[in-house]
C-alpha cells in the first residue's frame, strides 16, 4: 500500500507537466514540490475501511471530506457533496488508484476480487471501472504471493482482457492525459512489467506521461508487492509528507497485512 502512496506523491509533479523522455533515469522521484493527492486520501480510505470494518463508502466518504481539496475528479467530488450517496457509472481510474489495500489483505483471488469489486461500485460501478479495481487487486495479490510476472501477465490478459504486449516505449509517444481505467490501468501493468525493481518503475511511469500521479500509484502498488517492499528514502519521502491520522492508517496496516 505505500508503494501506491509513493507513486502518487511521487507522480504529482508531473500530472499536468509531464516529464515523458526516453531515458527514464532522467525522471527527478525528490522533487520538493511533491505532495499526496486524492489517490493517497482514497488509499488510506480503503484501508481504513479494511482494519476497521467499515463500509467503503462511510469510509470514503469520511476521509474525502478530511481533505476537500486534493483533487477529486469532478464525479467523485459531487459524489461527496451529495446528501444521498449513489454511484455515478464511472469508468474512472480512481477506482483502482485506491484498491491497493484489498490486494494486500484476503487470502484467496476469490475474495480479493469480491472485495475489489465491492471498494469500486459504490461509486464506480461501470463494467470498467469494477475490471480496473478488479485487475490491479489481483495483480497485487499475485505479486505477494510470490507469482511470477509471466504468471501475472497471463492471468490479467486472460481474466480481464488487457493487451499487456505493449512497451512502454511503443506506448510514450502517443501517449496523452487519460482518466479512465481502459487507458490508465494497462499502462500502468506494462510499466510494472517491464521494471527492474520499485525504483525504476516509478521512473517509466513517469516517463510515459498520461496522468502520471494514477499511473504510477497503480503500478507502485503492484510493484511493492513483487519487489517485497519500497527502498527507504521513498518511503522516507513520502511518509514525512503525510499527515499523521494518514501515518496512523498505514502503520496499523503493515502491522496488520504486511508482516504476516
Amino acid at each position: 500500500m505505500l508503494g501506491a502512496i509513493i507513486g502518487d506523491i511521487v507522480g504529482s509533479v508531473y500530472e499536468f507537466h509531464n516529464f515523458k523522455t526516453e531515458r527514464p533515469e532522467e525522471v527527478d522521484l525528490f522533487n520538493a514540490a511533491a505532495r499526496f493527492t486524492d489517490d493517497t486520501v482514497t488509499t488510506i480510505a480503503i484501508a481504513d475501511a479494511v482494519l476497521n470494518d467499515r463500509g467503503y463508502a462511510v469510509a470514503a466518504n469520511d476521509w474525502g471530506n478530511r481533505y476537500p481539496w486534493a483533487g477529486y475528479g469532478g464525479g467523485f467530488a459531487r459524489w461527496l457533496a451529495a446528501k444521498e450517496k449513489k454511484p455515478y457509472n464511472s469508468w474512472g481510474n480512481g477506482s483502482a488508484m485506491r484498491v491497493s489495500p484489498i490486494g494486500w489483505a484476503f487470502e484467496t483471488l476469490e475474495e480479493t476480487l469480491v472485495q475489489a469489486k465491492r471498494s469500486a461500485e459504490f461509486t464506480h460501478n461501470h463494467p470498467e471501472g469494477v475490471k480496473g479495481a478488479q485487475a490491479t487487486a489481483a495483480a497485487i495479490f499475485l505479486a505477494r504471493r510470490g507469482a511470477s510476472k509471466q504468471e501475472i501477465k497471463s492471468c490479467i490478459e486472460r481474466e480481464f482482457d488487457y493487451n499487456l504486449d505493449r512497451t512502454t516505449t511503443e506506448i510514450r509517444p502517443d501517449y496523452r492525459f487519460n482518466e479512465s481505467c481502459q487507458r490508465t490501468v494497462p499502462e500502468a501493468l506494462v510499466v510494472f512489467l517491464e521494471s527492474e525493481d520499485f525504483l525504476h518503475a516509478m521512473k517509466l511511469a513517469v516517463s510515459i506521461g498520461g496522468d502520471t500521479d494514477t499511473l504510477a500509484c497503480i503500478a507502485g502498488g503492484i510493484a511493492e508487492a513483487f519487489y517485497k517492499g519500497v527502498p527507504p528514502e521513498l518511503a522516507f519521502f513520502a511518509e514525512k509528507r503525510l499527515d499523521p491520522p494518514m501515518k496512523a492508517v498505514l502503520s496499523a496496516f503493515r502491522d496488520k497485512y504486511l508482516k504476516q
